[in-house]
């Protein structure tokens, strides 16, 4: 039997990558999901057979390779029938050598956002929860304001921060021809071109999507976080402008960092992204060339 690919979706949070595996998933030869549990599988199995662990001098390289690929193959044995699969993680920007060793061939489509619409985004979710006590916070300290959310939030380990470093890794990383960064505004205000470009990039024939009737739901999980709403996906692929409701300082604080934006020769990643204005809007759709530093929307090499 003919063993379907495997490609990974990765990247930041709030960024699109549950609305891209919902789009993918309308191709009857995918199977994509919301992020899966197989990253902290692998992590976990990696700790095991790890010096931690007294009896890991009888565990060879090639067993510990076999059983970390057991771990996929058994996950998704009810997916074999499909030519394709999209595993969805953050952890994988931080595994790309790991891939690269067990599927050589896998690409891994990052999505991207500008850092303050994503903290935007967040406390929207917290304000629109307003008698809940999300667990994306450790305690009341982090809940207290706006600025101790944002500030938990990006720590190394956490939510914004781990996603970030992760995606810089790889991104400068040697690997980093495998890497596709999609912009979500990019996928929210053209979702035919963009999805276009990824399919070209995985080297898959075309298919046509339905952008007015998108459906995903993963209402227990987001139940379990007490953050309703965190995966939620609109029927309708469409972007929606906004005042940010983050102050003015607090927004200048992230939204300088998006890296992906700036042409550089120390990476080969493929963007799909959007120029950003000047000031706390949502940004509209430019399509330019970014071999000559203008405003971006494809540098598919």
């Amino acid at each position: 039997m003919i063993q379907p690919k495997l490609h990974f979706i990765s990247g930041l949070p709030r960024s699109g990558s549950t609305l891209l595996g919902a789009l993918l998933r309308q191709n009857p030869r995918f199977h994509a999901s919301m992020s899966s549990p197989v990253g902290g599988l692998v992590a976990s199995m990696l700790e095991a057979m790890s010096a931690d662990n007294e009896f890991s001098v009888f565990i060879t390289p090639e067993q510990k390779q076999a059983l970390t690929l057991t771990i996929f193959s058994t996950f998704y044995q009810q997916q074999a029938d499909k030519a394709v699969i999209f595993d969805t993680n953050r952890l994988w920007c931080s595994k790309l050598p790991l891939i690269h060793q067990l599927f050589p061939d896998a690409k891994i489509i990052c999505c991207v956002r500008n850092v303050a619409w994503i903290m935007d985004s967040v406390e929207r979710l917290i304000r629109k929860n307003a008698f809940d006590v999300s667990r994306l916070f450790n305690n009341p300290g982090e809940r207290s304001t706006v600025y101790t959310h944002t500030e938990a939030l990006s720590q190394s380990g956490r939510l914004v921060g781990f996603a970030y470093n992760a995606l810089k890794e790889a991104f400068y990383s040697e690997y980093s021809e495998f890497l596709l960064l999609v912009d979500y505004n990019i996928l929210s205000q053209a979702p035919d071109k963009t999805l276009s470009l990824i399919y070209q990039f995985l080297g898959e024939e075309p298919f046509e999507h339905d952008f007015t009737n998108v459906e995903y739901q993963a209402n227990e999980f987001d139940r379990r976080l007490n953050t309703h709403g965190l995966h939620h996906v609109r029927s309708k692929v469409e972007f929606q402008p906004r005042a940010t409701v983050l102050p003015p300082d607090l927004f200048a604080q992230y939204e300088g960092l998006s890296f992906w934006e700036t042409p550089t020769s120390s990476s080969l990643a493929n963007v799909i992204i959007a120029q950003q204005p000047q000031i706390p809007l949502a940004p509209p759709l430019e399509v330019g060339n970014k071999a000559n530093g203008s405003s971006v929307f494809s540098n598919l090499r």
